[in-house]
């Protein structure tokens, strides 16, 4: 007990410090759990939350019942998975690129430049991509194919283009986030592994190869899993706003997240909304565990927990 007091006096400036983030975490994160019970009830405005019929998993029901779901589904994870797999690759690439850049001016600028598109609003991106891709006014279409004697792509009515349009841009808007993660595990590796490793003979490719990745890998794995996490979610804005809401594009760039928001939108459906948020947060949740699982087996150091 005394050893306990003796703590918390030593340590009250560290303490102190902890009451803004944990007030935060409790009004933002944990008082609203309580109402995920809106997940199991037909919600009615006038009765209220307590007061709303229970009806058990008939939103979840409803949720995975229509002939969309598959597709929504399909769209969350698998665009979930290039995500990760596209952004662990590239990052850690512009990462290790960055540090073998000799002008510290030039590594300033750089950062600089591909941190941009992180702070840009999502709308604001979608407004950068219709100016792209306009069928009329947009920049593709008049300033590249019509000077080769091509014709104009109506890019909002070919579902064939998105996959990769949706792609390009998520990794263009991330790349700056993923890459400085991954850039200040890289420039914390003692440079006497690098030293030793020319002087017996390593090419630059098996250094990276032999000892970066090595190294950095537990940031890698924790990186890879935190992703992991959110692979039944979906960045709304980058599925809504970047396609500017278009039917036909609605195969290939319908979510979880913006089938929820549509169906709110003309139904009222908020209970289904709750299921879905609650199944993303369960299914998540559970992901993690069992991907830590399967690291702490492999290597216990690179676990989370």
């Amino acid at each position: 007990m005394k050893k306990k007091k003796r703590r918390l006096h030593l340590n009250w400036a560290l303490y102190l410090m902890l009451i803004p983030g944990f007030i935060y975490l409790l009004f933002n994160n944990y008082i609203p759990m309580t109402f995920t019970v809106i997940a199991f009830k037909k919600y009615n405005f006038q009765k209220g939350i307590w007061g709303s019929e229970f009806i058990g998993f008939d939103n979840f029901k409803s949720l995975f019942s229509t002939r969309d779901s598959w597709i929504i589904l399909r769209n969350t994870v698998g665009y979930n998975l290039i995500f990760i797999a596209i952004g662990l690759f590239v990052g850690l690439a512009i990462a290790i690129l960055l540090d073998e850049l000799n002008s510290k001016r030039g590594k300033r600028a750089f950062q600089m430049t591909y941190l941009i598109p992180y702070m840009i609003s999502i709308t604001v991106v979608s407004y950068i991509v219709y100016a792209l891709l306009s069928t009329d006014t947009g920049f593709i279409n008049n300033s590249v194919l019509e000077p080769m004697g091509k014709k104009g792509v109506s890019w909002y009515a070919q579902p064939a283009f998105w996959p990769f349009i949706l792609v390009a841009v998520n990794q263009w808007k991330w790349l700056g986030y993923n890459s400085i993660i991954y850039y200040s595990s890289v420039i914390s590796i003692d440079s006497s592994y690098y030293e030793a490793a020319t002087i017996d003979g390593a090419t630059r490719f098996q250094r990276i190869m032999y000892i970066t990745i090595p190294i950095i890998r537990s940031t890698i794995i924790t990186m890879t899993l935190l992703q992991l996490g959110s692979i039944f979610r979906s960045d709304f804005g980058l599925f809504y706003q970047v396609p500017m809401d278009s039917s036909a594009l609605m195969n290939v760039t319908n979510t979880i997240d913006t089938y929820v928001y549509r169906g709110i939108k003309s139904v009222g459906t908020l209970g289904m909304s709750s299921a879905a948020g609650l199944y993303q947060s369960v299914v998540g949740f559970v992901l993690i565990l069992a991907a830590n699982g399967i690291v702490r087996k492999i290597d216990r150091d690179s676990a989370i927990f």
